[in-house]
């Protein structure tokens, strides 16, 4: 069973929503902390919360994700810290809804530059440490969307569907080195994923961000290499889109999809990531 007592987590997005939930768990079983967000105010605030409740050391590394550089920098801050990181929670995400073509583009690309080259470059930049001192651990945190294409939230299935594969494959190639890898899937969860926008969650099908952090952290700590956090009907959900032909299972998702009203998002304000 692996232990959390002592170690240095990385956690990105870190922020709110599930990543300040992944940081509080992580504080609460004795983690010392590097929290990752743009949000300077937000990540300092929930780090002096931490050091009083949990009496853990928390730095705070200020990064855009977007940016093609920010891998670097942040595996630059860590070591100009001083630390050794044991436990990378790639968390960070933002996803776009909607018709594909009838929505801006720049969100569809900062979906690519968060889920994808920001969790990769870190992935390398800190997983290389790791390797070289034979033990640690990485948490991809992937979703249930990344086992079907999804109709109005294709970018953002798509780039989940790529944190699956890349952590399955990456997991393999390291079996037997002391680092462990895993992809965690949270189904829907009650994060503010869809502020700023006119597409909703149901309250009743949703899971909050201690639960799925909880069910993620006691996974890893289980051996585990996939995570299926929150209710038991993530998983069963998961294998009706293995079973069935890939056009099927689109055509499903893309009716389901145009229920719950993905086909005419409007937006509200600023979007929300």
């Amino acid at each position: 069973m692996y232990g959390y007592q002592h170690i240095t987590a990385v956690v990105t997005g870190a922020s709110k929503g599930l990543g300040a939930a992944y940081a509080r768990e992580l504080a609460s079983r004795g983690a010392h902390l590097v929290l990752v967000a743009r949000s300077a105010h937000a990540l300092h605030t929930l780090a002096g919360e931490l050091r009083q409740a949990h009496a853990v050391r928390v730095d705070v590394i200020t990064a855009d994700l977007t940016e093609r550089h920010a891998p670097q920098a942040v595996a630059d801050a860590i070591g100009a810290l001083g630390l050794e990181v044991d436990l990378l929670v790639n968390n960070a995400g933002t996803g776009s809804v909607g018709p594909f073509l009838g929505r801006p583009l720049e969100p569809q690309l900062r979906s690519v530059d968060v889920n994808v080259t920001a969790l990769t470059g870190l992935v390398h930049h800190l997983g290389a440490g790791m390797l070289g001192r034979g033990r640690g651990g990485i948490i991809n945190v992937a979703s249930t969307a990344a086992f079907q294409p999804m109709p109005y939230q294709a970018g953002y299935a798509a780039t989940k569907a790529f944190v699956l594969s890349f952590t399955e494959a990456l997991a393999e190639e390291l079996r037997g080195t002391g680092v462990r890898l895993m992809a965690a899937h949270p189904g829907a969860t009650d994060t503010g994923f869809f502020d700023g926008t006119t597409a909703s969650m149901d309250p009743g099908r949703t899971d909050s961000p201690a639960t799925v952090a909880a069910g993620t952290l006691d996974d890893f700590a289980r051996g585990r290499s996939l995570s299926y956090p929150g209710r038991a009907s993530n998983r069963a959900g998961t294998w009706v889109a293995r079973l069935l032909p890939r056009a099927t299972v689109a055509r499903i998702a893309g009716h389901l999809n145009r229920g719950a009203g993905f086909d005419d998002v409007r937006d509200l304000g600023p979007a929300t990531t």
